[in-house]
């Protein structure tokens, strides 16, 4: 009881300002201190949506298109521009927004301000957009390519031909920009300090280990490691990302959908699909062992860790609930009603 009573207290003291997204609604619901404290609203189609951080303001790129900043102190729409069509994802890079879209086929520039600064068109359409000192790098899903360019003056600074057969999704890792395929099991890596590039293979000891390769975003990265959910199996695979090896796998209760490392790198959190949707696992690192699987929601579909790794929000669909969870014991501190609740980011987290 006076754990329990310890951990409550824990909670209290300790508050990030959390921003769920509002699948359904179109909004991103604001949670302060554990309490609903406003909704910023007519954000567009938030389905698959990506909310980012800069400064004092957040910025949601929405599918059909909009890109909106929110004042992350008043908590209240500041701007919003249409930038595309099909909308996939954006970085920051020399203090401009970069978009990202399908369609029409642009990479498209913008000030903090939102005020559109150059639009290139690309001939395809655009995935895995990530940026990496002045350089933002992205792949063209239709021509097997990846383009770098400077985002200082647009120019391009380098174009890798026949990367692999349909890329679709990118991540950054230190230097390196890896970009898996749709039709391949290797991956490319490109290495953005000497613009070089080379495909490897994830291998063990007794030769090449192929596995179908997730999105990049479902993969939990901590230092040289990562954490990948098998597509279609219980298991998260382990591999290293400096010498691309193979090194094990955890068995699962359910088929991952979601992988995180918690920021002190000590445990893994993992959320399914299917029969297990309702449950969430925690893993300690250390060991590659499961320490405990609960039922915490119904279908969770997303998670995010604070930013010490003592608390878990999650949120649970179908119950229209964000919910504040203890780590290592996944017990629930708190509940707050957000309606159809996706994905959840922390600022400061």
């Amino acid at each position: 009881m006076l754990y329990l009573i310890a951990l409550l207290l824990s909670a209290f003291a300790y508050a990030e300002k959390v921003y769920v997204v509002e699948r359904e609604r179109g909004a991103v619901a604001v949670v302060e201190n554990d309490k609903l404290k406003g909704e910023v609203k007519n954000l567009g189609n938030l389905n698959h949506a990506t909310l980012k951080f800069l400064g004092s303001k957040a910025f949601v790129v929405s599918r059909d298109g909009f890109l909106s900043s929110v004042d992350t102190d008043k908590d209240s729409l500041m701007g919003k521009v249409k930038v595309g069509d099909s909308t996939i994802g954006f970085t920051f890079c020399e203090g401009k927004i970069v978009v990202a879209n399908y369609s029409p086929h642009t990479v498209v520039f913008l000030s903090p301000e939102l005020e559109i600064l150059r639009e290139i068109d690309t001939g395809s359409r655009n995935v895995g957009i990530k940026s990496y000192k002045n350089l933002l790098t992205f792949a063209l899903m239709d021509r097997d390519q990846v383009w770098v360019l400077d985002c200082k003056d647009y120019r391009k600074v380098k174009v890798f031909e026949n990367v692999g057969n349909m890329p679709f999704d990118a991540l950054l890792s230190g230097e390196s920009y890896l970009v898996g395929f749709f039709k391949e099991s290797s991956v490319g890596v490109a290495n953005l300090k000497d613009l070089t590039y080379r495909k490897v293979s994830f291998r063990a000891e007794k030769g090449e280990v192929v596995f179908k390769i997730p999105h990049f975003g479902l993969w939990g990265v901590y230092g040289k490691k990562a954490y990948i959910p098998a597509v279609g199996e219980r298991r998260v695979h382990i591999v290293n990302l400096e010498s691309f090896e193979y090194e094990g796998s955890i068995e699962l209760p359910g088929l991952p959908v979601f992988v995180s490392v918690s920021p002190d790198g000590k445990y893994v959190a993992v959320n399914y699909s299917g029969d297990m949707e309702d449950y969430l696992t925690l893993i300690n690192r250390g060991e590659g062992k499961v320490i405990r699987t609960e039922k915490l929601g119904k279908r969770i579909l997303h998670f995010r860790f604070t930013s010490d790794g003592k608390f878990i929000y999650l949120s649970s669909y179908y119950e229209n609930r964000l919910k504040k969870v203890s780590v290592p014991e996944l017990k629930v501190l708190g509940e707050v009603n957000v309606p159809t609740p996706s994905g959840v980011f922390i600022k400061g987290g």
